[in-house]
């Protein structure tokens, strides 16, 4: 085999791995973990330490360490929050997040450039351009991570399933079910009650061990790129200092453009938190137990994979505006229903439905949001996506932050009016666009597929 195309599919089947392992943990914690708030506080300061983290260590750990012991030492700060889980408590999930959160900035930051450094030489080698080589890797990375938040659901279903003490939730109980909850812990004291210590240890087993099976793929078969190979990458990465990277995201603010898309950025963090701390809990574990969290956070990867790859394709024909309508259309009903609806056992289907509507409107969110950066600021793409990141993840740390200390139809409410905000904003950057540069929003549309961000995953 190709070494390159080698070198690219152990690091897919490693982040695979490993965001088998964090992805199903990040969807149970809210349920796992709902004393006093200690799941959705633990994602909150995760998030936090994420945006310190983007700010400053990816260079510093990739210019020292290179990029395959960046990745690897990265993927180790993953697994100390599945150790963490293990004895679950205010003194081991916050240190074991803060360590996470700062190994997921330069973890992503190695990757990307791993990939582009190998695309770039491979298309040398073989007389190819090179952004079309770059292209095919991240694609095939894509392909093979997408699928992770199917397999580490599929894992924590299977395994809570298991579970012998299975009580049917009374109608008094359901009805601290759905928007209108009861912010106590009573919905713990039902059928959704925690699985046996012996489950929750073997789904932890299994979740480290994924990581750790990540972290021997990289160190044994990753090559690591030689140093003369990767000196004009390195140039780049020590050419701004930490300040100036530093200072070059806030004077990006300087564009009204970006200011203007901040709602629309920090809305993907509100959603995303809502679905997997919110949803997950006082609709799906409330009223099914817990066991079903990942059954329906399958159904919303799933679809999210799928919509993803065929939004990037179809924006050529359908231009953004269109799928962001569709989006905000989808989210909108999702959001309303969700206002209305008592959530029931007997009305199982329902529970699926909207994960997996939440899944297409997500879809438009990453790739079509990545791809409307990279085309307004294309000369400033390294402080736009830094932006990106930032809002992003304060998006999270807000929505998970604010998790435990509202209802969930004050949350649904405000995530409405930042949706309801971020379109407003979003129709004055297009405006702005139209204004500057009628003829050149036509000929970007092909340009206008993205990726997920690493937040999405993170």
């Amino acid at each position: 085999m190709e070494r390159n195309l080698k070198n690219v599919l152990v690091i897919s089947f490693g982040f695979l791995l490993l965001f088998t392992a964090y992805g199903g943990l990040q969807s149970l914690q809210s349920s796992l973990n709902s004393e006093e708030g200690l799941g959705v506080a633990s994602l909150s300061v995760l998030y936090a330490a994420l945006i310190l983290s983007s700010m400053f260590l990816p260079p510093i750990l990739i210019k020292k360490l290179g990029c395959k012991w960046t990745i690897a030492i990265s993927m180790c700060c993953y697994i100390t929050f599945s150790l963490g889980n293990f004895y679950a408590s205010w003194y081991t999930l916050i240190p074991t997040s803060v360590i996470l959160g700062l190994g997921g900035a330069p973890l992503w930051s190695a990757k990307c450039t791993y990939l582009t450094i190998a695309g770039t030489l491979y298309a040398e080698k073989a007389g190819k351009n090179a952004k079309d080589i770059i292209n095919q890797y991240f694609g095939v990375f894509f392909l093979v991570f997408q699928s992770s938040g199917i397999w580490g659901n599929l894992i924590s279903s299977l395994i809570l399933s298991q579970s012998s003490t299975k009580v049917e939730i009374s109608e008094e109980d359901l009805e601290c079910c759905g928007a209108y909850n009861c912010l106590t812990d009573a919905t713990n004291t039902t059928g959704s009650a925690k699985p046996s210590n012996s489950l929750i240890y073997t789904l932890l087993g299994v979740y480290t061990a994924s990581g750790v099976l990540a972290v021997l793929l990289i160190i044994i078969f990753l090559d690591q790129i030689k140093s003369d190979q990767a000196e004009t990458e390195k140039e780049k990465l020590e050419a701004p200092s930490f300040w100036s990277t530093f200072l070059a995201t806030f004077r990006h603010l300087k564009d009204k453009r970006q200011c203007l898309l901040i709602p629309l950025t920090m809305y993907s963090g509100f959603e995303q938190g809502f679905l997997s701390g919110d949803y997950t809990k006082v609709y799906v574990t409330c009223a099914l137990g817990i066991q079903y969290v990942g059954y329906v956070m399958i159904c919303f990867a799933a679809v999210n994979s799928l919509c993803s790859l065929l939004f990037g394709k179809i924006s050529q024909f359908t231009g953004r505006k269109l799928l962001f309508a569709l989006a905000t259309v989808t989210n909108t009903a999702c959001i309303i229903a969700l206002l209305l609806w008592k959530p029931h056992p007997k009305q199982l289907a329902v529970f699926f439905v909207f994960p997996a509507l939440w899944g297409l409107a997500d879809a438009v969110w990453q790739t079509q949001t990545n791809g409307l950066y990279g085309i307004l600021f294309e000369k400033h793409k390294e402080a736009a996506f830094a932006n990106y990141r930032l809002w992003e993840s304060l998006g999270f740390v807000i929505a998970y932050g604010y998790s435990t200390k509202l209802q969930a139809y004050i949350k649904l409410y405000i995530l409405l009016s930042v949706l309801v905000l971020s379109m407003v904003t979003y129709g004055a950057v297009e405006y702005l666009e139209a204004k500057s540069s009628p003829g050149t929003l036509a000929s970007t549309k092909k340009e206008n597929g993205g990726s997920h961000s690493q937040e999405t995953h993170m």
